[in-house]
């Protein structure tokens, strides 16, 4: 028998032992159907890690520069979420690619292939970027607790420490009852804004002229700043980090044709998740845009304004209650996924395992004494602008996450058959490039 080429056995052999997977626990935990089943069955099987991934593009700092830019330009920033999902499609399958060829995270191929320093930065960079996406879904869910039950925003901060238990909880339980606890939480949030864009009744007409990419974007400094933040909250640097691990949940063979099978249903996955994303995301500045900017309420650019304008102008009551309903899902969906994202960034880049528990209030209380000390002093405006802050961070770290990953997937020493071809590695490149270039011209706006 003519033994496989040597890129194929560089693929099929095991990683390293001092590489062991994150979250070990549930590492190839759910079975796949052997190959002679339905279509159907393996979509099912493969289905969970992308809706996983699709929370983290539709968390309150979302919520914030959606309402912003339907409430100021209409629906002409459509574009703009449409181009972002799609970039975040790419990356995401790339990260699922890493996964599945090379049985490391994005952060366990970064501990393998750089040197201490390089990885010890890039380690701080996405800790610090956890700490920011955490620190969004402290202030969206306090906000969410304050409009639903009239409690304090300190106090509703200072509430979301208990949320570990639910992390816990779920997790001892299975990857599958987490998956569905997640997906349950989207399908709450996806009805509520249907709801929402019944009661709005936005014109159809002006959401597909949207959809058509302005040059208007980049000509008016305004717009062109919202559109940025809204590209730095759309591609979470620490969803690619979780992607590339939690597809390895799946128990798929170690095969060639195992692989590109495990990778082609990942992929519908994550890119069939996105379009959910894509909805919700979608759904908020087109509600935004319908509510204010078609009545001239331009300036609505806070959660709390838009919540409290909701219902006069729909003219339904329930209308303000489903905002912030979707609202709490949203940051309760994304405190799983950063939880997740945390625990796999520190074991992969430092080979260290904390308890969940443990893990998870750092990571939280991190978060929370900022939250806490403006909502004390400043109160909802400085909630915010700590927000919108939260956002700059996660962009400025995202470079760092979108570089090795792209780097990696077009190397074939470390993929084997599976590497980029000619037009992906382009497209990748391409899209590193602009994410770069938009998120630092989003940086030099807000510091210089």
């Amino acid at each position: 028998m003519t033994p496989p080429p040597r890129d194929l056995e560089a693929v099929t052999e095991p990683p390293s032992p001092a590489f062991r997977p994150s979250l070990p626990e549930s590492y190839s935990s759910v079975p796949v159907p052997a190959s002679g089943a339905s279509f159907w069955r393996k979509v099912g099987a493969f289905a969970g890690p992308g809706y996983l991934v699709a929370v983290g593009y539709m968390d309150p700092g979302n919520w914030a520069t959606d309402i912003a830019g339907g409430s100021a330009f209409g629906y002409t920033l459509l574009s703009v979420i449409l181009l972002s999902n799609i970039m975040a499609m790419v990356l995401q399958a790339l990260a699922a690619k890493l996964g599945i060829v090379t049985g490391m995270d994005l952060a366990q191929a970064c501990r393998a292939h750089y040197s201490p320093p390089v990885r010890m930065v890039l380690w701080v960079l996405c800790e610090l970027a956890i700490v920011a996406c955490d620190l969004a879904e402290v202030i969206g869910t306090a906000i969410a607790l304050q409009l639903l039950f009239g409690i304090p925003l300190v106090w509703g901060v200072v509430l979301t420490a208990a949320d570990v238990l639910l992390i816990l909880l779920l997790q001892q339980r299975g990857f599958r009852k987490l998956e569905a606890f997640v997906i349950a939480l989207l399908i709450i949030i996806a009805g509520c804004f249907a709801v929402e864009l019944a009661l709005a009744q936005p014109s159809l007409g002006a959401i597909a002229g949207g959809l058509i990419p302005s040059p208007e974007i980049v000509s008016n400094p305004a717009m062109l700043y919202i559109a940025i933040g809204i590209l730095g909250a759309t591609v979470m640097p620490h969803n690619l980090y979780l992607h590339s691990s939690i597809v390895q949940t799946r128990a798929f063979g170690r095969t060639f044709r195992d692989k590109r099978e495990a990778l082609r249903f990942a992929t519908l996955d994550s890119s069939v998740a996105l379009f959910f994303a894509l909805f919700i995301n979608a759904s908020i500045l087109i509600l935004a845009a319908a509510a204010f900017h078609g009545t001239g309420r331009t300036e609505v650019a806070e959660i709390q304004d838009a919540y409290y304008l909701l219902a006069p102008v729909l003219g339904v009551g329930a209308a303000s209650t489903l905002f912030a309903v979707a609202l709490l899902a949203s940051g309760q969906n994304s405190t799983i996924t950063a939880t997740l994202a945390g625990q796999i960034v520190m074991e992969g880049f430092l080979n260290i395992r904390l308890p969940a528990w443990l893990r998870r209030m750092v990571t939280r209380l991190l978060a929370i004494i900022p939250a806490v000390l403006v909502a004390a002093y400043y109160g909802e405006s400085g909630t915010a602008k700590l927000l919108v802050l939260s956002q700059v961070i996660l962009s400025l770290q995202l470079p760092f996450a979108v570089v090795p990953l792209v780097q990696f997937t077009s190397d074939r020493t470390k993929m084997g058959q599976f590497v980029n071809p000619a037009w992906l590695k382009g497209a990748a490149w391409l899209i590193s490039a602009v994410i770069i270039s938009l998120n630092l011209k989003l940086l030099s706006t807000v510091f210089f």
